[in-house]
């Protein structure tokens, strides 16, 4: 067995020896920063799927630290990883860096919730009168910390340049603007709006690389763009309905959280399918390890 290097609420990181880490996606679910008792059958694959395809449409904008997918590749006591196939990556070990690269097209979730309150975004003021999921006029880099305990801390593009240096923060803001754009713009073609999402970055033999999941539905807000209404929240391509399911029952958000429906589990899984199928224009059912559609 690989020794396991870290457990959260969705990835397990095993050291894979040879400066390399095995990421393995589980279908283990968070809402309100409780985990769930049930899994999203096949979440882990869809996460790992994803980011797989962005990773090869983003190429040729930075390197990444993904070694390679396929099990064979995988050292040998991955094998004792119960169903592995489809959602692990063999990855180069990064050196991280200590910032959350948010990209915003849209104003919405806690950019929204501080407009509101402020005006600001991040911030930085921001036009009067605008509404919820109303588009920017451009793509916007709101960093955020990397919080070991807690949440993460919103945060101005200064205090990322205090955190890792002008030179490291203007880097990691011109890749994660072109890698949103370049996404968002292949997704609209296709009928999805990205609303936002968030990039991990690390350095690789001292070159800024992509790392750990790439435009995922758990890392971005993905919606419908016929569903879309400045004004409103578009239902999103993701956990939502679980989120509102435990809502209802005016659960208070700290553990126990209450037994959810499987009806409502298959929709979350239902979501999760549909925007990798509707990006990539892949069948979810063809990607390894994936026994039923």
């Amino acid at each position: 067995m690989l020794p396991l290097l870290y457990s959260g609420k969705v990835r397990d990181i095993y050291d894979a020896g040879d400066d390399r880490l095995l990421f393995v996606a589980s279908d283990r679910i968070s809402v309100f920063d409780v985990v769930l008792a049930e899994p999203i059958p096949d979440k882990g694959r869809v996460l790992t799927a994803m980011t797989a395809f962005w990773l090869d449409v983003l190429g040729d904008l930075a390197p990444n630290h993904l070694v390679s997918l396929d099990t064979a590749d995988f050292p040998a006591g991955a094998a004792d990883i119960a169903d592995i196939a489809g959602r692990a990556m063999l990855v180069h070990k990064a050196e991280m860096v200590p910032l959350e690269g948010i990209v915003r097209g849209y104003l919405s979730g806690s950019a929204w919730a501080e407009y509101k309150k402020s005006g600001t975004m991040h911030g930085m003021p921001l036009p009067a009168g605008m509404q919820e999921s109303t588009r920017l006029p451009e793509p916007v880099f709101t960093p955020s910390t990397k919080a070991e305990v807690g949440h993460d801390e919103n945060i101005g593009f200064d205090d990322a340049v205090g955190l890792v240096g002008k030179e490291t923060a203007e880097a990691v803001r011109e890749l994660c603007i072109a890698a949103y754009q370049r996404a968002a713009d292949l997704a609209e073609g296709r009928g999805v709006i990205i609303a936002d999402t968030k990039f991990e970055l690390g350095l690789i033999d001292g070159r800024l690389a992509l790392c750990d999941e790439i435009l995922t539905p758990d890392s971005s807000r993905f919606w419908p763009a016929d569903a879309w209404v400045p004004g409103a929240a578009p239902p999103s391509f993701d956990k939502q309905p679980v989120r509102d399911a435990l809502a209802a029952t005016g659960w208070n958000k700290q553990p126990p959280p209450p037994p959810v429906p499987q009806d409502v589990i298959e929709a979350s899984r239902q979501r999760y399918v549909t925007a990798y199928e509707r990006i990539t224009g892949l069948r979810f059912a063809d990607w390894q390890g994936v026994h039923a559609a």
